[in-house]
């Protein structure tokens, strides 16, 4: 077990009626606020308007960006961070699920600096300070809302890379599962397939982990399993909304990655699938996930597969390791495709393997992938062929 520091600063509103503090929340960091939100849905639920009314009782000024893209681009940073320079803007407060909190947080950021936000991701620069930023989340899905990541696609050199730095963390979070029961069934499997991923990626971990950890990402993933299918059936189930919602925030907000020491290898490799085909990321994630478990399960990480198993999904553990370990993945797959309904194969969402090549070489930046094993760029190639 390492020594670790854990903080958290983004403050939680979490419920129905939290959003009657907005505007004095938003408020406390200046007059001037930059809107943010995707492709309009907000003002179809009438959660646009709710907003505005808050914000305008406290007096503020808001100025406005909409349209940011699902795996947003770095046009809409660009775009945010111009207007928050030239209108001297306080705050930026972004309404929408991960794309738009995660390109929220490069406006931030790029309104402080005299260079292209792009230079963040393409150069070693980090950001040393950005403008406060507040968010209500629609979607629970990459847990943005309470991290310091944000993920930027520039397509015009198809590149996805996600970066951090502590002062993206957002100073309020406001997180009424009400505004998620309007996600419809598939974005509601993608983001519950990320959810999922988030943990599977960290509990599958190179080094020592603790017990304590262990079990509360076991405890999340099977919140994950026990509520997904459930807010699929029944949309407006805020008990199911409500769990998926903090499970989102939890599984990777810093708390489970405490003492691990690997970095991450599935992630990597869908951000490439994303950057060069614009799919979903959670559904991207699925796909490559059982592949993932299978490139990665010999005789010296079965163990971990098989705490796996048994603990998550309930697996006889008077078995031999292996069959365990296999199970389990069996049972991950079944819940992915099965009960979430996902595609299982990168050619039936139109993937081939033209770019495998070049995307096994970016996922790795030409050397290789520190994660639960060490990947090189032909072993990720090679899981890209078993998802095919």
């Amino acid at each position: 077990m390492i020594d670790f520091v854990f903080n958290n600063p983004t403050k939680v509103y979490f419920g129905k009626d939290q959003l009657q503090h907005l505007g004095q929340v938003v408020s406390g960091y200046g007059k001037k606020v930059l809107l943010t939100y995707g492709g309009g849905s907000i003002k179809k639920t009438g959660l646009y308007d709710k907003v505005m009314t808050g914000l305008k009782e406290y007096g503020l000024e808001v100025f406005e960006l909409g349209g940011i893209e699902p795996n947003p681009r770095i046009g809409s940073v660009r775009k945010g961070a111009q207007i928050c320079k030239d209108e001297g803007i306080d705050v930026v407060l972004a309404v929408g699920g991960g794309s738009t909190i995660d390109a929220s947080k490069w406006i931030t950021a790029g309104a402080c600096v005299d260079f292209d936000t792009w230079e963040f991701f393409s150069t070693d620069k980090k950001p040393e300070k950005s403008l406060p930023l507040v968010t209500i989340l629609t979607m629970a899905a990459t847990g943005s809302e309470m991290d310091a990541i944000g993920v930027i696609s520039n397509p015009e050199t198809n590149e996805k890379y996600g970066r951090s730095a502590p002062c993206l963390f957002p100073r309020a979070s406001f997180l009424n599962p009400e505004l998620t029961y309007t996600v419809g069934r598939f974005q509601t499997a993608c983001g519950s397939a990320d959810i999922l991923s988030h943990l599977i990626e960290t509990y599958f971990n190179p080094g020592e982990s603790m017990y304590m950890l262990d079990s509360a990402m076991e405890g999340f993933m099977k919140t994950v399993i026990k509520y997904a299918p459930v807010a699929m059936a029944e949309p407006e189930n805020y008990e199911a909304r409500a769990n998926l919602m903090w499970a989102s925030s939890w599984a990777i907000n810093g708390f489970t990655r405490t003492c691990q020491v690997g970095g991450w290898s599935c992630h990597p490799m869908e951000h490439e699938l994303s950057a060069f085909y614009d799919i979903t990321h959670g559904l991207g994630l699925a796909i490559l996930t059982p592949s993932w478990l299978r490139f990665c399960l010999d005789d010296t990480t079965v163990d971990r597969y098989v705490k796996f198993g048994v603990n998550v999904w309930g697996l006889d553990p008077d078995q031999k390791p292996m069959v365990i370990a296999r199970q389990a993945i069996e049972k991950t797959e079944e819940f992915l495709f099965g009960t979430l309904g996902l595609d299982d194969k990168l050619s039936k969402v139109g993937i081939g393997d033209e770019n495998f090549s070049l995307m096994a070489q970016k996922a790795c930046k030409g050397t290789f992938i520190n994660g639960f094993k060490k990947f090189t760029p032909a072993d990720v190639e090679t899981i890209y062929r078993m998802s095919l």
